[in-house]
This record gives C-alpha cells, sequence and structure tokens, in this order.
C-alpha cells in the first residue's frame, strides 16, 4: 500500500488540540461540571469526592495500553484503529448518559460515568501514542503545551458552556454536544491520518515485542532518571488540581450563583489556564526545562497560598476572583510542562505503554488528592483544606527543585 504523504506538523497538531478536547470536555463535564450540579441538589463535599472512583479505570491505563501496543501481522502498530474505535466507543457511551436524568439514580450515574472513564482512558492511549509517534522529538513541548491549552478549554466547554447548556435546555443536551465533539474528531482522525506510520528505525535496545508487562515497566525505569522524572510527575499536579475541582462548590458556599461560578470559573478560569498552557512551551524554551520546571512548581504553591488566604480572610468578590486567575494561569503553565515531559519519557516503539504507564500514576495522584481533600473539606472547612493543599504543594516545589539538576532536565531543556 502507498503511504500516505506526510501531513503539516501545524494540521497534525491542531488534529490533536481537537481530540484531546473532545476526549477531555466530557471527563470535565462529569468531574468538573456536575458537582456544582449535585451541590445544588444536596450532594455532601464527601458523596462527591466519592463520585470521584468512577474515574478509577485511570489507574489501570498501563495495563489498557498493553492491547494497543499489540503489532500487526507485519509487525507494525495499529494505534489509528484503535483510537477510531474507542473515540466512536466513548461518544455511544456518553448517548447512554444522556438518555435519562440520573442525579437521584446515583449507582446508575455512577456505573455508566465510569464506563465513560474507563472510554475516555483507553482512548486517549492510541491518540496519544499517535502524537508521539507523528511530531518530531522539537514539537513534543509544544504539543505538551497544546494539549494543556486543550484540557483548559475543555474546562470551558465542560465547566462552563456544558453547564450553561444544561441550565437552559435540560440533561440530555450536554451529552450530545460532547458525544458529536467525538464524532467529529474520529472522522478528522481518519481523514488527516489516512494510514498507520510505520516505526522508525532506532538504536535503542528495546524489550521483545511480546514483552510482557513487568518487562515493560523494567524498560521504563531503565531509562535515565525515570524514577525521579516519575515522583515529580505523580507530586507536581494533583495540589493544583484539586483545589480546582472544589472552587466551583466553593463559590457556591461563599455566594456566588451557579451561572456565575459557571462562567467565572468554568469559562474564565478555563480561558486563563488555555492561554497559560499555550504560553508555558515559549518560556519552558526560553528558561530551559531545569529552571521552568521548579518555576511552575513555585506558582503552584503561590496560587494556592493565594487562595486559602483569600478564604480563610472572607474576602470580597473581586479577591476571589483573582486568586480563581492565579490559580488557573499555575495549573495551565505547570500542566503544559508536565505533558511535554511525558511525551520525553515514552520510548520509540512503546510509545502507547510507556505514556499509559505515566498517565496512570499521574491519575492516581489526581484522583485520590481530591477525595482526601473533600473528606477534609467536610471535617475541617475550606480554609483548612486549601492550607493543606498549600503545604503539600511546597514539598512538591523542594522535590522538583532538587530534581531540576538531574541529566534527564537538562537534556529535555
Amino acid at each position: 500500500m502507498k503511504a500516505a504523504a506526510p501531513r503539516p506538523v501545524w494540521l497534525l497538531q491542531a488534529l490533536f488540540g481537537w481530540l484531546h478536547l473532545a476526549l477531555t470536555a466530557p471527563s470535565v463535564y462529569l468531574w468538573l461540571g456536575l458537582p456544582l450540579v449535585m451541590r445544588q441538589h444536596g450532594w455532601s463535599g464527601t458523596a462527591i469526592g466519592l463520585f470521584q472512583l468512577a474515574g478509577l479505570p485511570a489507574l489501570i491505563k498501563f495495563a489498557l495500553a498493553a492491547p494497543v501496543e499489540a503489532r500487526s501481522a507485519n509487525g507494525q502498530p495499529r494505534y489509528r484503529a484503535w483510537a477510531l474505535a474507542l473515540c466512536l466507543a466513548y461518544a455511544a457511551v456518553l448517548l447512554a448518559l444522556g438518555w435519562q436524568q440520573l442525579l437521584a439514580e446515583r449507582l446508575w450515574l455512577f456505573g455508566l460515568a465510569f464506563a465513560a472513564a474507563l472510554a475516555a482512558t483507553w482512548a486517549d492511549i492510541p491518540v496519544s501514542a499517535l502524537a508521539i509517534r507523528l511530531l518530531p522529538a522539537s514539537e513534543r513541548m509544544r504539543a505538551g503545551g497544546v494539549r494543556a491549552a486543550a484540557l483548559s478549554l475543555g474546562a470551558i466547554v465542560g465547566g462552563g458552556l456544558m453547564l450553561l447548556m444544561q441550565a437552559k435546555w435540560g440533561w440530555r443536551a450536554p451529552f450530545l454536544c460532547l458525544a458529536g465533539a467525538l464524532a467529529l474528531g474520529a472522522l478528522l482522525l481518519a481523514w488527516v491520518v489516512r494510514h498507520e506510520p510505520g516505526d522508525a528505525p532506532s538504536p535503542l535496545l528495546l524489550p521483545a515485542p511480546k514483552a510482557g508487562l513487568a518487562a515493560m515497566v523494567r524498560g521504563y525505569g531503565a531509562q535515565p532518571g525515570a524514577w525521579r522524572w516519575t515522583l515529580v510527575l505523580v507530586s507536581y499536579f494533583p495540589f493544583i488540581g484539586a483545589a480546582w475541582f472544589y472552587l466551583k462548590p466553593l463559590m457556591l458556599d461563599h455566594g456566588f450563583a451557579p451561572a456565575q461560578a459557571a462562567l467565572l470559573a468554568g469559562m474564565g478560569g478555563g480561558v486563563v489556564a488555555a492561554l497559560a498552557g499555550a504560553a508555558s512551551p515559549l518560556l519552558t524554551r526560553r528558561l530551559g526545562t531545569r529552571r521552568a520546571l521548579p518555576l511552575y512548581a513555585g506558582c503552584n504553591v503561590a496560587a494556592l497560598a493565594l487562595l486559602a488566604a483569600v478564604i480563610a480572610a472572607g474576602a470580597p468578590a473581586p479577591g476571589l476572583v483573582a486568586a480563581v486567575a492565579c490559580v488557573a494561569a499555575a495549573m495551565g503553565a505547570s500542566s503544559a510542562c508536565v505533558f511535554g515531559l511525558m511525551m520525553q519519557f515514552a520510548r520509540p516503539r512503546w510509545q502507547a505503554f510507556d505514556y499509559g504507564l505515566q498517565a496512570s500514576l499521574f491519575a492516581a495522584s489526581r484522583m485520590l488528592v481530591p477525595l482526601a481533600a473533600g473528606v477534609a473539606l467536610d471535617a475541617l472547612g475550606a480554609a483548612a483544606m486549601l492550607t493543606g493543599l498549600t503545604v503539600a504543594a511546597a514539598l512538591a516545589w523542594v522535590w522538583a527543585l532538587r530534581c531540576a539538576g538531574d541529566g534527564w532536565a537538562s537534556a529535555t531543556a
């Protein structure tokens, strides 16, 4: 079969940006948007935190990546076929979620949300592996910025626009819209990536194609600095992410109307985070990863400290809006740096598994921290919860400072 002509880098970046947006927005709506509606319907902080357990499939992303790595008869990967099938399966689950209002049917809502998390988790693996395979190494930090911006736009869509749509047109409308975005993404992928790209020659010593999970994990860990980077990965983002998760419920508790919370945090904060995520790769290139990595971690600490102080002091609305903007900017910049480095630690021929392993660990921390924060919110109050997140983020900053001098940080500058 004749290979298709290579697509321009900008077109590939745009394609993967749309796919990440389409994959992210439903999850944002389910786990960041719906908590606002849940709070209105009497859900407690602990119940909202426990709902996050529907995202458990993200913890086994490394295992879901193993079948994605299965090769065709000629030894080539099938990331494109997996991506198309799983994006369409995800759309089907969203249509099932939107069939009827489920806030009073908590078990059904949890079960379908679990299925949505499974589809989203699985679909992200071949999509990201294709991005790593198709984009040049010089574009990976920019790809991290594109992904971070897509996540932030997902916050606008899932945490803002979909909430407004739900309030105006009811439960079903957001799920129909989100399913349509996924179907469009699958069509664009089929058009832009006509054929599966083959493996590029590599001088690296790679494990046998049929290596088991343990061997693949050892292969990932054999990369210089991999495990020190992994500890950075699991501690860098979840504390600022947990604050963002509870931001809209906290705004409700402090007198904001639901529409105001959706507009200010979901849409306004999403715009700020998207701009910060898009600008982060440029700053990272100028400073180098060695200096940018601890810089963004320090911004996380400062933003969390400001939010904790504003909540504790009961500051007026403008103060809280300013704190929300700072949290959004720190979250966008730090996530772009993390996603770019995740691509750097994905070995040739094992992009799906290495990315899936890192994403599993990232998801575990991102899930457990909001759960603990929800318990702290109910038991100790918002100010104490945010103070605890600030202290934990400060410890992560110290570790990032220690790791910034490692060879892998300098090599990825």
